[in-house]
């Protein structure tokens, strides 16, 4: 081959691993920014970032019970339409003993172990692990709740309030056992559908003030797109390991932290530690509406709870059965 025909060759070889080597940076620049954009959300307008952190501390409730507040703590009051969230951690003899409710619904999703209910209606039953009960206190509902069995019973308790119209209406209960709960599995997602909507599948449940509560478990590498209807008010609660809420490019958020969310349409989740992490995902419509709590009453004036102490303490408009009730061991 003549001189002149190698060197033009070489030109032409040279310019031609140029052009892929451009080519090859350019689509690895493409792939980190879908990466990236992946990292942050590209399924929602507005996705949720943490507005706030508060640690859920140890304190002593009932008979020698101890939860960890969120929801309810001096740092956190409340969380329109959500009163409180306790996380407990009970053995027998300790519990909660008779005492009552108005203005709003308690949700026990139980961990570990079994808690048994009784009213002075006559409902009582056991929750176990993985069981939900769903408790519309309405107009006034007197009850107890214990641990059933030997060790620590752990579970979840969330107060969630009703508006000025439900209030007073009449106590009624969703009880769902562990296996009746809708379940999905995808892509390292593990997801029992408390109430609401996720990865296509809907709970049974029926909430009167519009709620989503969400149990989700990811394994280590998994993440997580979940919308929320824009104007509710969400939370989460961390109960294991450690994960990255809202923004990829934030620090870890472990156990025991309730996260208060942004407005938005959907919030991010990725799992970069090495082990599973376990936290619930919950959600409410506002009520936009004043709230005056004493204790287990919740209503709108302070008028309505003098009322209330009243009825309690005369057994009537709803505490009538409380006059001749005690619960049984």
């Amino acid at each position: 081959m003549l001189k002149r025909e190698r060197e033009m060759l070489r030109s032409i070889n040279s310019n031609l691993l140029f052009h892929v080597s451009q080519t090859t940076k350019k689509q690895q620049s493409n792939i980190r920014k879908k990466m990236s954009r992946a990292d942050q959300s590209p399924c929602f307008e507005r996705p949720r970032n943490v507005v706030k952190r508060v640690l859920a501390k140890p304190q002593h409730e009932g008979e020698g019970a101890v939860v960890r507040r969120s929801i309810g703590r001096m740092e956190l009051k409340q969380l329109d339409p959500f009163l409180m969230l306790d996380e407990f951690s009970v053995s027998a003899p300790a519990g909660f003993p008779d005492h009552p409710h108005r203005g709003f619904e308690t949700v026990t999703y139980m961990l570990q172990g079994a808690f048994t209910h009784q009213d002075f209606a006559g409902h009582k039953g056991t929750i176990r692990t993985g069981d939900l009960q769903w408790m519309t206190a309405g107009r006034g509902i007197i009850h107890s709740e214990m641990p059933a069995g030997e060790g620590i019973q752990r579970g979840l308790q969330l107060w969630i309030n009703l508006s000025s119209k439900d209030k007073m209406i009449e106590p009624r209960y969703q009880e769902l056992q562990s296996e009746d709960i809708t379940r999905v599995e995808k892509d390292g997602v593990d997801v029992r559908i408390i109430a609401g909507e996720a990865m296509g599948a809907r709970s049974p449940v029926y909430t009167r003030t519009p709620t989503m509560f969400l149990d989700f478990t990811l394994k280590p590498g998994a993440q997580l797109h979940q919308h929320i209807p824009d104007a509710w008010n969400s939370f989460v609660y961390v109960i294991e390991g450690e994960a990255i809420f809202g923004n990829s490019s934030s620090s870890p958020a472990a156990a025991h932290y309730v996260l208060v969310l942004s407005l938005g349409d959907g919030l991010s989740v990725w799992n970069k530690s090495g082990r599973p992490v376990r936290f619930v995902l919950i959600g409410g419509q506002p009520l936009n509406e004043p709230v005056v709590q004493y204790g287990p009453f919740v209503m709108n004036t302070q008028a309505e709870i003098d009322q209330t102490i009243e009825d309690y303490q005369f057994s009537r408009n709803g505490f009538e059965k409380a006059k001749h009730w005690k619960s049984h061991p």
